[in-house]
């Protein structure tokens, strides 16, 4: 088999780096050690990262996951996502006196602070990025008055602001590096005077794996990207993958999800994962193409990464006995600003 492999010149491109980033790393491991250190059940508001496999294997240790903080029985601990939430969410969950441990992805949390500061100084903040996702109305949250959605360049000509001397874009961090700039560039020409971040905030992760899936699309028939529908920057970069030259390209959640019918002609296959994904997954998508010929992997380098994020400071205290006082209506032990 091995020798025939060569014949058929049937190869796949790995893509490196692909899956788990360190804010989704750092998210999940929160939620294991939360449920190691307090047992369960360990509620979570709103899925603690876009990807199903990881969302029900939480839900197997005792991990309960709710869209709403009104869900969680007071008393309880309730755990915010890497997505981030709006200052409202920390409101409800001291009403409902609830002990909190906040997974927000610190590269999030930095555009959260920025969208506060440009607020404060009056600004009018363009934040671009997908209506409906988690981490803009986590970010427009903070400050409802100053802040507009700006949904692609398609939605440029729609905004108005206050003083055109005064405005500022900020973005949600999965986008896609190229389709952020063109609304840049499109709003650059509306407001010449619009400010960039203080630093390119769309974050190094999702960068990462876009410019690895350029290198790879190019040169593949197929791309098969691993993730969850409700992943942005898992679905982007099945878009990256097109605008780089693929000839078909597709998102999974499992190899299963895979149809042969797309191998027809193809002889190179690229495959990548997005940033919630487990590289399980991964793994088993590679299988499942070795048996069919593909078993021939060359890895297509695009950068090193080496960043990892420190636990969320609230493991490092008893959540329990706090939530318990909190419900008894002492206040917490150990809460800090």
């Amino acid at each position: 088999m091995g020798r025939m492999t060569a014949s058929t010149g049937r190869r796949v491109l790995l893509a490196a780096p692909r899956g788990y980033c360190a804010g989704v790393d750092r998210a999940v491991i929160a939620v294991e050690k939360a449920l190691e250190q307090y047992g369960a059940p360990v509620y979570v508001r709103h899925e603690i990262v876009h990807n199903k496999y990881v969302v029900q294997t939480l839900e197997k240790k005792g991990a309960i996951f709710v869209e709403r903080t009104e869900e969680v029985p007071r008393g309880n601990i309730v755990m915010f996502s890497a997505h981030g939430v709006a200052p409202v969410v920390h409101e409800e969950a001291e009403r409902g006196r609830l002990a909190t441990i906040d997974a927000t992805c610190p590269l999030v949390t930095k555009v959260h602070k920025e969208a506060v500061r440009f607020a404060k100084e009056d600004y009018d903040i363009l934040l671009i990025g997908h209506e409906g996702h988690e981490e803009v109305i986590g970010t427009s949250g903070e400050a409802p008055d100053h802040i507009q959605l700006v949904d692609g360049p398609g939605d440029v000509e729609k905004v108005e602001v206050r003083d055109p001397s005064k405005v500022v874009w900020l973005s949600q961090t999965t986008l896609s590096v190229d389709e952020t700039m063109e609304t840049v560039d499109a709003l650059k020409e509306k407001f010449p005077q619009l400010i960039s971040p203080p630093s390119d905030d769309i974050c190094y992760a999702t960068q990462n794996r876009q410019l690895a899936v350029k290198q790879m699309g190019a040169e593949s028939d197929l791309v098969i990207v691993v993730g969850s529908r409700n992943s942005s920057n898992s679905k982007r970069l099945v878009e990256v993958a097109k605008l780089a030259g693929a000839r078909d390209a597709h998102l999974v959640d499992f190899a299963d999800e895979i149809d042969e019918a797309w191998l027809e002609g193809v002889t190179t296959v690229g495959v990548t994962s997005g940033a919630s994904v487990p590289e399980v997954l991964v793994e088993q998508v590679l299988e499942w193409l070795s048996r069919r010929g593909f078993e021939d992997v060359e890895i297509v380098k695009a950068a090193e990464e080496s960043i990892t994020f420190s636990l969320p400071k609230e493991l490092r205290r008893d959540l329990r006995e706090e939530a318990a006082s909190l419900a008894a209506g002492r206040g917490g032990a150990g809460s800090e600003a």
